[in-house]
């Protein structure tokens, strides 16, 4: 089984383009915090090429930018190619499957100020506009399930070097 599942920050604004065949591609680069600190006790992060096919992609262009927290499921794919040199070329990226928009950096510095109930400053829907953090508060005290807690619950460092 070929599945990967990561939640990072963009590094840069993705890059859209056309082949020649007509389909649409999107391509980031994401800054993933590695579970544990280094010698120095600093975190370190790996900056993982994506990949992102068809409507996603378009989505993806349209609506993230640099600094974005999103989390990706897709598969690692290693492809070659040969240089203008003609040296072998390795490139491992994730070939994203879903992307789902966690929050704007901008919303992480309210990170201290836990919203009301009800309310979420990300969306956990990939089919729809990231969220504005904005939503009017419902009341609602009932239980959250699955993806509902997930950009709440997960602690990140901003200290990532971009």
């Amino acid at each position: 089984m070929n599945k990967a599942m990561v939640l990072g920050r963009l590094t840069r604004d993705p890059e859209v383009r056309y082949t020649s065949t007509g389909k649409i591609v999107c391509s980031f680069t994401l800054a993933v915090d590695r579970p544990f600190t280094n010698a120095e006790g600093q975190r370190e992060a790996d900056f993982l090429p994506i990949v992102v096919w068809g409507k996603a992609a378009e989505m993806c262009g349209n609506s993230l930018s640099k600094g974005h927290r999103i989390l990706v499921e897709g598969r690692i794919q290693v492809r070659n190619y040969e240089s203008k040199e003609g040296q072998k070329r390795y490139v491992t990226e994730i070939i994203a499957s879903s992307v789902e928009f966690i929050e704007r950096k901008s919303e992480s510095a309210n990170r201290g100020i836990k919203p009301p109930d009800g309310v979420n400053n990300y969306n956990n829907n990939a089919n729809s506009a990231p969220s504005t953090g904005s939503a009017p508060a419902t009341g609602s005290s009932a239980p959250k399930k699955g993806m509902d807690t997930f950009g709440a619950s997960v602690p990140f460092d901003e200290e990532v070097p971009f």
